[in-house]
Protein backbone atom coordinates (compact mmCIF):
# COMPACT_ATOMS: atom_id res chain seq x y z
CA UNK A 1 0.00 0.00 0.00
CA UNK A 2 1.67 3.51 -0.87
CA UNK A 3 1.81 6.02 1.64
CA UNK A 4 -1.89 8.28 2.04
CA UNK A 5 -2.32 11.38 3.73
CA UNK A 6 -5.45 11.66 6.39
CA UNK A 7 -7.34 14.94 6.99
CA UNK A 8 -4.24 15.95 9.05
CA UNK A 9 -2.28 15.51 6.60
CA UNK A 10 -0.42 13.08 8.04
CA UNK A 11 1.70 11.20 6.20
CA UNK A 12 1.14 6.62 6.66
CA UNK A 13 4.90 5.20 6.16
CA UNK A 14 5.37 1.94 5.15
CA UNK A 15 6.98 1.39 8.52
CA UNK A 16 3.91 2.74 10.18
CA UNK A 17 1.69 0.49 7.98
CA UNK A 18 3.77 -2.61 9.16
CA UNK A 19 3.10 -0.94 12.78
CA UNK A 20 -1.13 -1.42 11.77
CA UNK A 21 -0.61 -4.90 11.05
CA UNK A 22 1.16 -5.90 14.18
CA UNK A 23 -1.40 -4.41 16.24
CA UNK A 24 -4.12 -6.09 14.26
CA UNK A 25 -2.42 -9.62 14.55
CA UNK A 26 -1.67 -9.19 18.19
CA UNK A 27 -4.79 -8.17 19.06
CA UNK A 28 -6.07 -11.08 17.49
CA UNK A 29 -3.81 -13.00 19.84
CA UNK A 30 -4.02 -11.66 23.12
CA UNK A 31 -6.75 -9.23 22.85
CA UNK A 32 -6.45 -5.35 24.28
CA UNK A 33 -3.56 -7.07 26.59
CA UNK A 34 -0.42 -6.69 23.93
CA UNK A 35 2.15 -4.03 24.74
CA UNK A 36 4.50 -1.96 22.99
CA UNK A 37 7.23 -4.30 24.07
CA UNK A 38 5.27 -6.85 22.18
CA UNK A 39 4.55 -5.05 19.07
CA UNK A 40 8.58 -4.18 19.33
CA UNK A 41 9.11 -7.69 19.53
CA UNK A 42 6.85 -8.75 17.12
CA UNK A 43 8.47 -6.49 14.38
CA UNK A 44 12.18 -6.81 15.53
CA UNK A 45 12.62 -3.01 16.20
CA UNK A 46 13.08 -1.03 19.25
CA UNK A 47 10.19 0.55 21.48
CA UNK A 48 12.01 4.05 20.30
CA UNK A 49 11.03 3.21 16.87
CA UNK A 50 7.75 3.20 17.22
CA UNK A 51 7.51 6.60 19.91
CA UNK A 52 8.90 8.48 16.85
CA UNK A 53 5.68 7.54 15.08
CA UNK A 54 3.02 7.13 18.23
CA UNK A 55 3.01 8.88 21.88
CA UNK A 56 1.32 5.58 23.85
CA UNK A 57 -0.59 2.24 22.48
CA UNK A 58 -3.74 4.31 22.52
CA UNK A 59 -2.79 6.83 19.99
CA UNK A 60 -0.86 3.77 17.85
CA UNK A 61 -4.11 1.40 18.46
CA UNK A 62 -6.24 4.82 17.00
CA UNK A 63 -4.67 5.21 14.14
CA UNK A 64 -4.64 1.02 13.36
CA UNK A 65 -8.67 1.57 13.82
CA UNK A 66 -9.02 4.07 11.45
CA UNK A 67 -6.25 1.35 8.47
CA UNK A 68 -8.32 -0.92 9.16
CA UNK A 69 -11.80 0.88 8.16
CA UNK A 70 -10.11 2.46 5.48
CA UNK A 71 -9.08 -1.04 4.43
CA UNK A 72 -12.51 -2.27 4.55
CA UNK A 73 -13.69 1.17 2.58
CA UNK A 74 -11.38 -0.16 -0.15
CA UNK A 75 -12.89 -4.28 -0.09
CA UNK A 76 -16.60 -2.74 -0.36
CA UNK A 77 -15.56 -0.60 -2.95
CA UNK A 78 -14.49 -3.82 -4.95
CA UNK A 79 -17.71 -5.79 -3.89
CA UNK A 80 -19.83 -2.73 -5.28
CA UNK A 81 -17.90 -2.63 -8.36
CA UNK A 82 -18.45 -6.87 -8.92
CA UNK A 83 -20.61 -7.50 -12.26
CA UNK A 84 -20.87 -10.60 -11.36
CA UNK A 85 -23.35 -10.00 -7.90
CA UNK A 86 -26.62 -9.41 -8.23
CA UNK A 87 -28.02 -6.12 -6.07
CA UNK A 88 -28.86 -8.06 -3.17
CA UNK A 89 -25.73 -10.43 -2.98
CA UNK A 90 -23.66 -7.22 -2.93
CA UNK A 91 -25.46 -5.76 0.31
CA UNK A 92 -25.14 -8.83 1.78
CA UNK A 93 -21.09 -8.95 0.97
CA UNK A 94 -20.90 -5.34 1.86
CA UNK A 95 -22.16 -5.48 5.37
CA UNK A 96 -19.96 -8.23 6.51
CA UNK A 97 -16.53 -7.33 4.28
CA UNK A 98 -13.57 -7.70 5.99
CA UNK A 99 -9.82 -8.09 4.67
CA UNK A 100 -9.03 -11.93 4.57
CA UNK A 101 -5.90 -10.93 6.10
CA UNK A 102 -8.03 -9.00 9.15
CA UNK A 103 -10.33 -12.50 9.32
CA UNK A 104 -8.81 -13.52 12.51
CA UNK A 105 -9.00 -10.93 14.73
CA UNK A 106 -11.32 -11.37 18.03
CA UNK A 107 -13.64 -8.49 17.54
CA UNK A 108 -15.92 -9.95 20.68
CA UNK A 109 -12.93 -9.11 22.74
CA UNK A 110 -13.33 -5.19 21.93
CA UNK A 111 -16.18 -4.62 23.92
CA UNK A 112 -13.59 -3.99 26.89
CA UNK A 113 -12.65 -1.37 25.17
CA UNK A 114 -16.12 1.15 26.42
CA UNK A 115 -14.43 1.34 30.42
CA UNK A 116 -10.56 0.51 29.45
CA UNK A 117 -10.02 2.33 26.42
CA UNK A 118 -12.67 4.51 26.14
CA UNK A 119 -11.26 6.95 23.33
CA UNK A 120 -10.58 3.99 21.20
CA UNK A 121 -14.19 2.72 21.45
CA UNK A 122 -15.38 6.23 20.83
CA UNK A 123 -13.28 6.12 17.46
CA UNK A 124 -15.04 2.78 16.45
CA UNK A 125 -17.82 3.94 17.08
CA UNK A 126 -17.68 6.84 14.68
CA UNK A 127 -16.17 4.87 12.01
CA UNK A 128 -19.32 2.33 12.31
CA UNK A 129 -21.14 5.41 12.05
CA UNK A 130 -19.58 6.77 8.84
CA UNK A 131 -18.86 5.72 5.26
CA UNK A 132 -22.54 4.26 4.38
CA UNK A 133 -22.63 6.09 1.06
CA UNK A 134 -22.50 2.87 -0.97
CA UNK A 135 -24.77 0.81 1.43
CA UNK A 136 -27.16 3.34 0.76
CA UNK A 137 -26.53 3.73 -2.89
CA UNK A 138 -27.06 -0.05 -2.60
CA UNK A 139 -30.28 -0.18 -1.18
CA UNK A 140 -32.00 2.43 -2.67
CA UNK A 141 -31.12 0.29 -6.20
CA UNK A 142 -32.47 -2.68 -4.49
CA UNK A 143 -35.77 -0.40 -3.93
CA UNK A 144 -36.17 0.90 -7.44
CA UNK A 145 -35.80 -2.88 -8.44
CA UNK A 146 -38.38 -4.57 -6.31
CA UNK A 147 -35.69 -6.95 -4.59
CA UNK A 148 -35.08 -5.25 -1.68
CA UNK A 149 -38.50 -3.74 0.21
CA UNK A 150 -39.09 -0.31 0.54
CA UNK A 151 -37.99 0.46 4.14
CA UNK A 152 -36.58 3.64 6.19
CA UNK A 153 -33.02 3.50 5.12
CA UNK A 154 -32.57 5.44 8.52
CA UNK A 155 -34.05 2.81 10.24
CA UNK A 156 -31.97 -0.09 8.55
CA UNK A 157 -29.02 2.08 9.34
CA UNK A 158 -29.80 2.51 12.77
CA UNK A 159 -30.69 -1.24 13.64
CA UNK A 160 -27.24 -2.13 12.03
CA UNK A 161 -25.15 0.18 14.09
CA UNK A 162 -26.42 -0.37 17.11
CA UNK A 163 -26.52 -3.98 16.99
CA UNK A 164 -22.87 -3.76 16.43
CA UNK A 165 -22.12 -1.46 18.95
CA UNK A 166 -23.61 -3.64 21.19
CA UNK A 167 -21.63 -6.63 21.03
CA UNK A 168 -18.54 -3.88 21.50
CA UNK A 169 -20.06 -2.53 24.68
CA UNK A 170 -21.33 -5.69 26.20
CA UNK A 171 -19.75 -9.07 26.55
CA UNK A 172 -22.79 -11.05 24.99
CA UNK A 173 -20.92 -12.62 22.20
CA UNK A 174 -17.49 -14.04 24.87
CA UNK A 175 -20.85 -14.95 27.24
CA UNK A 176 -22.34 -16.99 24.91
CA UNK A 177 -19.76 -18.63 23.10
CA UNK A 178 -20.24 -17.25 19.53
CA UNK A 179 -17.51 -15.39 17.34
CA UNK A 180 -17.95 -11.97 15.84
CA UNK A 181 -17.58 -13.72 12.39
CA UNK A 182 -20.61 -15.94 12.83
CA UNK A 183 -23.13 -12.78 14.74
CA UNK A 184 -22.06 -10.23 11.88
CA UNK A 185 -23.30 -12.75 9.29
CA UNK A 186 -27.08 -13.57 11.33
CA UNK A 187 -27.40 -9.75 11.53
CA UNK A 188 -27.07 -9.25 7.59
CA UNK A 189 -29.14 -12.68 7.16
CA UNK A 190 -31.84 -11.31 9.58
CA UNK A 191 -32.10 -7.78 8.15
CA UNK A 192 -31.91 -8.55 4.53
CA UNK A 193 -34.18 -11.80 4.89
CA UNK A 194 -35.91 -11.78 8.21
CA UNK A 195 -36.69 -14.25 10.60
CA UNK A 196 -39.11 -16.03 9.07
CA UNK A 197 -39.22 -19.32 6.61
CA UNK A 198 -39.77 -18.82 3.12
CA UNK A 199 -42.36 -21.20 3.34
CA UNK A 200 -43.83 -19.60 6.31
CA UNK A 201 -43.49 -15.87 4.63
CA UNK A 202 -45.30 -17.74 1.50
CA UNK A 203 -48.40 -19.27 3.64
CA UNK A 204 -48.78 -15.02 5.20
CA UNK A 205 -48.28 -13.64 1.86
CA UNK A 206 -51.17 -16.07 0.63
CA UNK A 207 -53.30 -15.30 3.23
CA UNK A 208 -52.75 -11.36 2.94
CA UNK A 209 -50.67 -11.26 6.26
CA UNK A 210 -47.71 -9.79 5.70
CA UNK A 211 -47.79 -6.13 6.62
CA UNK A 212 -46.50 -3.56 3.29
CA UNK A 213 -43.73 -1.74 4.05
Amino acid sequence: MTAKKDKTEKIETAEMIEMYKAVIKLFGKKGIKFTMDDIAHELKISKKTIYVSFKDKETLFIATVDYLFDSIKEEESSVAEDTTLTTVEKLEKLMGVMPDSYKDINFAELYVLKDKYPKIYKRVSKRLESGWEITIALLEKGMQEGTIRRVPIPVFKTMFEATLEHFFEQNVLVKNKISYGKALQNVIEILLYGVTTDSARNHEIENGKVLSA
